[in-house]
């Protein structure tokens, strides 16, 4: 093994130590003072009428497994989005997925026309608009000649769904108003303990698929003429990235609300720390530092709690915002 590997190898399993301690922490803190025994029984050996280990299962474990799977997530789609445009500035919510979830959601909680009345209600309006979105981003990316024709379809489809949510809002009551805007604040306690496994077998397959897509990523870096002569199907590649992208952003839009910054910063961070161009070390230090940025997002609220409600989304813009404007002076 050579020393750069060694070199990134040992970034990532300090992100990992990282990862796992807050994580940990991160289950401690709540209302109801509970053991690590209590973390562990309510996982491993479940009794639902020990009140502590009853919290630790519906509420906390539920929570921050949300917040490592939306990290990790969020995160890969971001990297895949700037590789595939080449752009630091490209996040994963350029191609306008959100915003179809944002829409449909829109569209059950604020007409009258409640598509989905039971609790799930909104995961389900979301997961149907975020697919939709998607699948018509993959329509277009099949036709399109290049991929800054197809971030104009993204962005301009965000556009057009946007505006239909504000004509919407414009005619809303306020209780239906403020479903629609509470959602859209972004949550971590929106997953059961239930659904965790459903979750976790999105973001793996999509972190699969990332897998297969190594070596074409590696390629894209050099432009897509060089990639081209290499062997890359620039279309087939394309097509892909797609559609991983709108699986894991649409899945965790759909149960947390959209949630900002943390796809464009993380891969931009992790590039920074890593110093390499090889996809597959970039893939691991942005899942890990994804996941702890949200992990950390979540601790500072837990903190923060008992004198102030901080929504996610804002948190991860106060986070984020400054270090975008850093990479535009930094790059600019």
């Amino acid at each position: 093994m050579t020393s750069q590997y060694k070199y990134l190898w040992s970034k990532s399993l300090f992100l990992l130590g990282i990862l796992l301690v807050l994580s940990l922490y991160d289950l401690t803190l709540g209302s109801v003072t509970v053991s690590s025994s209590d973390i562990f029984n309510s996982i491993f050996s479940y009794d639902p009428q020990i009140s502590e280990e009853l919290t630790v299962r519906i509420f906390r474990v539920p929570r921050v497994v949300t917040a490592i799977l939306a990290g990790i997530a969020l995160s890969v789609s971001g990297l895949l989005m700037q590789t595939l445009f080449q752009n630091p500035l490209a996040g994963p919510y350029v191609l306008g997925i959100n915003s179809g979830a944002s829409l449909m959601v829109g569209l059950s909680t604020m007409t009258g026309f409640h598509f989905f009345s039971n609790d799930f209600g909104l995961v389900a309006s979301a997961l149907v608009g975020a697919f939709g979105a998607g699948l018509f981003i993959l329509f277009c990316s099949v036709y399109v000649k290049n991929k800054v024709s197809l971030l104009l379809v993204g962005i301009m489809f965000g556009s057009f769904a946007g505006a239909l949510v504000n004509v919407i809002q414009s005619y809303s009551n306020p209780d239906d108003l403020k479903v629609f805007m509470l959602w859209s604040f972004g949550s971590l306690q929106n997953v059961q303990f239930d659904q965790l496994g459903f979750l976790s077998m999105i973001v793996l397959v999509g972190i699969a698929l990332t897998l297969f897509l190594i070596k074409p990523l590696n390629l894209l870096v050099l432009g897509d003429k060089s990639a081209s002569f290499l062997g890359v199907s620039i279309k087939t590649t394309r097509f892909f990235i797609v559609l991983v992208t709108a699986i894991l952003v649409g899945t965790i839009t759909a149960f947390c609300g959209p949630i900002a910054f943390v796809g464009l910063i993380v891969p931009n961070i992790i590039k920074m720390i890593y110093k390499t161009t090889n996809h597959f070390h970039l893939l691991i230090g942005t899942i890990l530092l994804g996941a702890l940025m949200i992990v950390v997002c979540d601790v500072v609220m837990q903190l923060l709690q008992p004198t102030l409600h901080l929504p996610l989304n804002a948190l991860t813009a106060l986070m984020g915002a400054p270090v975008v404007v850093w990479i535009i002076l930094k790059r600019f």
